[in-house]
């Protein structure tokens, strides 16, 4: 059990307990609720996570550790922390600073000096802000129009890209790119970039150092052409399915090296990514050789995230394409709603800031992937959603202005009636 204060969190936890619709709902306050082994008198009060869902999970957990006379036990050893406590060992006085605290008010620090001259770019010979006029003309493109209405819709925009081929192809290449995004992330209403998806799954980068060095080369630059936004990736870790499967674990680390643990954590340590989206794909199915359910494999993933204190370095979404189907959803009323406990419900109860839910896209071949019908017509699976507003402000999507369903404002008004948050394809 993990005890964290948190004013909001109480609210939030309630609103997952108890304002799902009936046939989705989880139990109210029972006996086994964590909370009710502190006093619970107020928000403000320490609540308190289990680390394992159910009790099943829990004795599953102590058998891992326990079997062989503890062997698992005797061969840990301590997590690495990121910090160093200074009231017990001596810190060095390198660096920034003048070395002591400061409150917002407070004088400068001697010597300060109040420096409003552009950074350096990382480029030689590129300039590292985006022009009045390229933000303009960034404002007239499909993507800055949706930009534009999700904004006048109340919608929270990350602006949605992928800069590796880029970074690739080179600096001139590169810095083209990253001020094409930087002009984007200039119109109102946005809050973030996301710039790279399934990041060490679809073979773009090789070796963990590859990966590392274009996560860092496109978050300073994006740092630089759009400060002030927060940056996100997509991928996935296949590790994190396993939960306590010994096996499991060893042949997703040989089918997917880069996606280890160990080589994402830096990323989100570096200061490079405020965001982490973790795909849900692998999860329905790709278990079963060792017994474990999605649903089970789910739970291990947000379990894990748990236990290394991820969601302390970054926020963690969820992100699921599985409520679509060719042409419309073909989910009944009563399976959208399971669908949406399984893959909505519970990766928020478990740990996931949001769930980004992809509702439509476009394969290889040119079918087109809706969770609504053709015109944005309605479906049982959008029904559902549309009830789901006590979620909403943790629900995402996607839209690609360059190919909308009706209209580039109709199709964003739609989205908006569900969806808190959007990434538009620039």
């Amino acid at each position: 059990m993990r005890i964290r204060r948190a004013l909001a969190l109480g609210a939030t936890l309630t609103v997952l307990a108890v304002s799902l619709p009936a046939a989705m709902a989880f139990s109210e306050d029972g006996a086994d609720d964590c909370k009710n082994v502190t006093n619970g008198g107020s928000q403000s009060d320490p609540q308190c996570f289990w680390m394992a869902p159910t009790p099943q999970d829990a004795l599953d957990i102590v058998r891992f550790w326990a079997k062989d006379d503890g062997a698992k036990l005797k061969e840990a050893t301590e997590y690495p922390v990121g910090w160093i406590d200074c009231t017990v060992e001596a810190c060095s006085s390198d660096g920034e600073g003048d070395g002591q605290a400061h409150d917002d008010g407070d004088p400068a620090p001697e010597g300060y000096q109040d420096d409003d001259s552009p950074p350096t770019c990382t480029t030689a010979g590129e300039t590292c802000s985006v022009t009045p006029e390229e933000i303009a003309a960034a404002a007239q493109t499909p993507a800055g129009q949706a930009i534009a209405a999700a904004a006048a819709s109340n919608m929270r925009v990350w602006v949605d890209s992928e800069l590796l081929d880029d970074y690739k192809a080179g600096g001139a290449a590169f810095a083209t790119a990253v001020r094409k995004i930087g002009a984007l992330a200039a119109q109102p209403g946005v809050v973030g970039i996301r710039f790279t998806s399934q990041l060490g799954y679809n073979g773009g980068v090789k070796t963990p150092e590859e990966m590392s060095a274009f996560v860092t080369a496109a978050a300073a630059a994006l740092h630089q052409v759009a400060p002030g936004k927060k940056l996100g990736v997509h991928t996935v870790v296949p590790v994190f399915g396993c939960g306590a499967s010994d096996l499991c674990t060893a042949e997703m680390t040989k089918k997917y090296p880069l996606l280890t643990p160990e080589n994402i954590e830096p990323l989100l340590t570096n200061g490079s990514v405020d965001q982490l989206a973790l795909d849900s794909g692998l999860l329905r199915g790709s278990y079963s050789t060792w017994k474990i359910t999605p649903q089970q494999a789910q739970s291990n993933q947000w379990g894990k995230v748990k236990t290394l204190a991820w969601d302390t370095l970054a926020q963690i979404a969820a992100e699921d394409a599985g409520l679509a189907g060719k042409n419309a959803s073909p989910l009944t009323a009563e399976q959208a709603a399971t669908a949406a406990q399984e893959r909505i419900a519970a990766p928020l109860k478990d740990g996931a800031a949001t769930v980004n839910l992809w509702t439509r896209w476009q394969d290889g071949t040119g079918a087109t992937y809706r969770v609504m019908g053709a015109g944005l017509a309605s479906t049982p699976a959008w029904e559902q959603l549309d009830k789901l507003e006590p979620l909403q402000r943790r629900l995402t999507t996607m839209f690609n202005p360059a190919s909308p369903e009706v209209g580039i404002a109709q199709d964003v008004k739609k989205l908006s009636e569900v969806f808190s948050q959007v990434y538009v394809t620039e």
